[in-house]
């Protein structure tokens, strides 16, 4: 991030310092000499933190729901688990939605539902209360969010049969991609 006068700089935005208006290209096209010439710094950017799951860096949020007495009244707060087992029935319910007209139009006309839009649905349900279970179970919020937000793959030493690592003949480690464990189960594939 550049900084001039303790102060954040953005590129593609126009800046005026000392009485000098600068026009919005003039970062971009500036050599780092010039930069400084007139006390423009470089630092670091804010360290990045991801706030559906953390108040700041290394702060997570509550993960589980807590009771507590104060001034005499019961005050209960939301952990991140109540939190994301709802939106995994929000979502449910909006793979569910499409096809509900089915589910109305058998039960009017006393017809059936068509049996691949039935183990749709089951699927759906299933996955909802899978996913609900594994949250549940998050021991902590680095966890839910790998759960959650985790890539489906991950990288790994690769083990025989036996359990053990496997190097090659230079005795490098044998790496394989492999899905990742951690993640939730996945929602089914709409029809």
């Amino acid at each position: 991030m550049l900084k001039l006068d303790n102060k954040p700089l953005s590129y593609d935005r126009a800046f005026t310092h000392a009485g000098i208006q600068y026009p919005a290209n003039w970062l971009r096209l500036a050599s780092l000499e010039e930069k400084k010439a007139i006390g423009i710094t470089e630092v670091a950017d804010d360290p990045w933190y991801d706030q559906r799951f953390f108040w700041g860096v290394d702060k997570p949020k509550q993960l589980d729901d807590k009771t507590e007495t104060v001034d005499g009244e019961e005050v209960k707060t939301t952990g991140l688990k109540t939190q994301w087992s709802a939106t995994q029935g929000q979502i449910a319910a909006s793979l569910l939605a499409p096809s509900d007209w089915r589910v109305i139009k058998a039960k009017e006309t006393g017809t059936n539902i068509p049996s691949t839009w039935k183990t749709y649905r089951a699927a759906v349900r299933t996955a909802c209360n899978a996913r609900q279970t594994e949250i549940g179970n998050a021991a902590d919020v680095p966890a839910l969010k790998e759960l959650l937000y985790g890539q489906l793959t991950i990288t790994q030493q690769k083990k025989d049969s036996e359990g053990k690592d496997v190097v090659d003949s230079d005795n490098l480690p044998v790496m394989e991609t492999v899905a990742n464990p951690a993640i939730a189960t996945a929602w089914p594939t709409p029809i």
